[in-house]
């Protein structure tokens, strides 16, 4: 099981600690993209038109500016980096140990600095969004693409491999399932009916996607190894309902919040 997390907007900076070291982080192979993007970032946060560029306003002016200092910022690790709707129904850190150890091999977070996270990854708090088009890379979702797609393509692909796919839009952007694969793909909405009527929810779909990822980490049993066992699995605690199969296409998790 692989459960993909969109980043969260409000981040804690680390106060103390060592800096940012781009070779420990998980998937290697992303570090060179990966400082492509933080060097951008850090001459455009620097830059007078930062916020125009960055699609900030003038309260977030401290944090831009910490995206120039990437490189001695300390940093901490992701379980403590992302707070906010999703996250504090998650609850990385509050993980049992088990469940720790799964989320560390199966959750990753998309980032639109770092490409992608694993919960033990250290980095420094930033301000960067993925729908930003960013001088030095142009548009960071089809930067991300290109070089994504083969990382988490080959995730895909494991054998018995379900991808719960947690993200938001902007950042679904930055990797599309190919055709031999979408079926392991299964993107997690939140419906809520009232009075027999199903609308899609928007303000409270992080925390029931932080809900849903933590069932999944913390239940006992094996994790799903593909869409059937996953919707099993996520109905053991929530109302569900799994679109049919469509070759060449992801499924859809319908989870139902009644009121």
């Amino acid at each position: 099981m692989i459960v993909l997390l969109p980043p969260s907007e409000r981040k804690t900076p680390a106060t103390r600690g060592a800096a940012l070291d781009l070779a420990s982080l998980h998937h290697p192979e992303l570090t060179p993209a990966r400082e492509q993007v933080l060097t951008a970032l850090e001459e455009a946060s620097a830059s007078c038109d930062a916020a125009q560029v960055l699609g900030t306003g003038a309260s977030l002016v401290a944090e831009v500016q910490r995206n120039t200092r990437w490189r001695t910022e300390p940093a901490q690790d992701v379980r403590r980096l992302y707070s906010g709707v999703l996250y504090d129904a998650l609850d990385l850190r509050g993980l049992p140990r088990g469940a720790a150890a799964r989320a560390a091999a199966s959750v990753r977070v998309l980032s639109a600095a770092h490409g992608l996270l694993a919960p033990g990854d250290r980095v420094p708090a930033y301000r960067l969004a993925m729908d930003v088009d960013l001088p030095g890379t142009g548009p960071l979702a089809a930067f991300w693409r290109e070089h994504l797609t083969p990382v988490l393509d080959a995730m895909a692909a494991e054998a018995e491999q379900v991808v719960v796919d947690c993200r938001s839009a902007a950042y679904a952007a930055a990797w599309r399932p190919p055709r031999a694969l979408a079926e392991r793909v299964v993107a997690v909405r939140v419906l809520r009916e009232q009075d027999g009527r199903r609308s899609v929810v928007s303000h409270g779909a992080k925390h029931a996607r932080g809900l849903v990822a933590r069932h999944l980490l913390t239940r006992r049993g094996a994790a799903p190894k593909d869409a059937e066992r996953l919707a099993r699995a996520v109905a053991e605690a929530f109302a569900c309902e799994l679109s049919p199969a469509v070759p060449g296409r992801s499924r859809t998790l319908d989870v139902v919040v009644r009121d």
